[in-house]
């Protein structure tokens, strides 16, 4: 029940009403037993925005698509993790101190991590905004080896220097070859309303590869269904919204919620909006708690 004892928590973004990190979150506090709501708040003014974050107390935001990265000089203090990727996905309000943090990139390597031994791995990143700065420098952590393609190739070409890795030209339809054990979009190429469109030419992918879309709208994009039909192993969106999610509520509350029942909720939430079109038979990316 919300009453004068409630604590705020939200999502920052433009657009932001599509967002499902409403149905994480809520859901979670709720198993949890935290009095606590979460809501969507789609920003035009940034600088406004986080002043009325201050003035209203609330306690924690995710940021999302397009302030990941302008976010930051409006923050008081960024962690370690976050400072070094330049890209914040949260932000934890600490008695008036706006902390900025980044889970993204741990969300893709947990789910990563339950398909495949990442050390040594060969990895083709597509993109380098926001969530492909984080998911890239954990990348290198894990001693991978990772390749760049991106549409602004000095931006890829920024990146790659930044983590000791390599970048190529996107797009890859002249490319009928690519060396890589795992593939992971980081664009939103394949989101509603264009599902029609992938990101590469199916021709590159091989069987027995591992690939990853962090798009979730719509679950199965044309991506995954095209990996799936070349024998890949796949990895949908919902595994890297799941983990990061919970780690964000780690960082709010000190509790990590268990990633079953975000599960479930998402996949309701996706099947009453129609957005819930899985692979068939759906890909082996999926851990279960």
């Amino acid at each position: 029940m919300i009453d004068g004892q409630t604590q705020i928590y939200g999502i920052i973004g433009n657009p932001v009403r599509h967002s499902l990190s409403p149905v994480i979150h809520n859901g979670a506090f709720r198993r949890m037993g935290i009095n606590a709501v979460y809501l969507a708040f789609e920003v035009k003014d940034l600088p406004k925005a986080l002043e009325g974050i201050r003035g209203l107390g609330i306690r924690g935001l995710s940021v999302t698509m397009p302030f990941k990265e302008v976010i930051l000089p409006l923050l008081d203090h960024l962690d370690d993790k976050a400072q070094r990727i330049q890209s914040v996905n949260t932000i934890s309000n600490e008695g008036g101190t706006l902390v900025g943090y980044s889970t993204d990139g741990r969300g893709a390597i947990e789910a990563l991590g339950e398909t495949i031994h990442l050390p040594g791995k060969k990895v083709l990143l597509l993109g380098a905004g926001g969530a492909a700065r984080a998911i890239a420098f954990e990348l290198a952590a894990e001693r991978c080896k990772v390749t760049i393609a991106n549409r602004s190739r000095e931006k890829g070409l920024k990146l790659a220097a930044e983590i000791g890795g390599d970048a190529i030209g996107w797009p890859l339809e002249d490319r009928k070859e690519l060396d890589f054990d795992i593939l992971i979009n980081a664009t939103s190429l394949g989101m509603h309303p264009h599902e029609g469109k992938s990101p590469i030419p199916r021709g590159v992918l091989r069987k027995g590869r591992v690939v990853m879309d962090i798009v979730y709208n719509p679950l199965a994009t044309r991506l995954l269904q095209e990996a799936r039909e070349a024998g890949c192993i796949t990895i949908d969106g919902l595994e890297m919204l799941a983990r990061q999610g919970a780690a964000q509520q780690e960082i709010w509350t000190g509790k990590r919620p268990r990633l079953d029942g975000i599960r479930k909720d998402l996949l309701q939430a996706l099947k009453s909006s129609g957005r819930n079109r899985e692979l068939q038979p759906r890909g082996t990316g999926g851990a279960n708690d």
